[in-house]
């Protein structure tokens, strides 16, 4: 895919949607580590459902080390792989409050360093918490990124690196929220929607599909 076509997706989307921002409820970049690390293997719509009710509980390290480990769990139980979420969390906030006088760091690499916080988990704080142009890349975004042949790439490393590449530096900081919701509700899994896709001229994917019969 050539330069023009990127920015003409890139441009496509923010014209549709200028202001993305995660689907995940926080209002502080601590909410949002912890949205982010339970919504692995989840839906936003259940970490969503389940932050509801454990945030006006807990909502600072400190608050959720108090809570512990069973605490936590009953709130999170309707999440996937809840009990090592649990796990991960609290001891994710004691080091917050050992460490980083429980604050979330603004750095790859502190971050990173908290159980249950891989990269796309500090890509997606730091990016939407923090402001950095970082991509994380998820199974939609992998899934769009090689469909669209927009950054084709091996695995999410080789996505991310290509994505970070190719992205004109202007979307880099909105190209994970616009391709994490494409793939969601547009450039699905099992059947993308391309009866209705807005890049669907750009598309590079060869078995565009047709609309489904009335």
């Amino acid at each position: 895919m050539n330069a023009n076509k990127r920015r003409e997706i890139f441009e496509t989307l923010q014209s549709l949607n200028p202001h993305p921002t995660t689907e995940l409820e926080y209002t502080t970049p601590f909410e949002l580590l912890i949205a982010v690390m339970l919504s692995a293997q989840a839906t936003d719509v259940s970490v969503n459902k389940a932050m509801r009710k454990m945030f006006p509980v807990a909502n600072t390290p400190q608050q959720m080390i108090e809570l512990g480990e069973a605490g936590v769990a009953e709130y999170i139980r309707t999440i996937g792989l809840y009990r090592t979420k649990a796990k991960n969390v609290v001891a994710a906030c004691r080091i917050l409050v050992d460490q980083y006088g429980g604050e979330v760091p603004a750095d790859r690499e502190a971050l990173e360093s908290l159980p249950g916080v891989g990269r796309k988990t500090a890509n997606v704080v730091l990016n939407t918490a923090f402001g950095h142009p970082t991509i994380a890349v998820d199974t939609h975004i992998f899934r769009v990124a090689n469909r669209t042949g927009l950054a084709p790439g091996k695995d999410v490393r080789a996505v991310e690196a290509a994505l970070e590449k190719f992205t004109p530096a202007e979307f880099r900081h909105d190209a994970h929220h616009w391709l994490i919701l494409h793939g969601r509700y547009v450039c699905k899994a099992r059947r993308p929607e391309c009866w209705h896709c807005v890049i669907e001229p750009l598309c590079e994917f060869r078995q565009k599909t047709p609309p489904p019969e009335l």
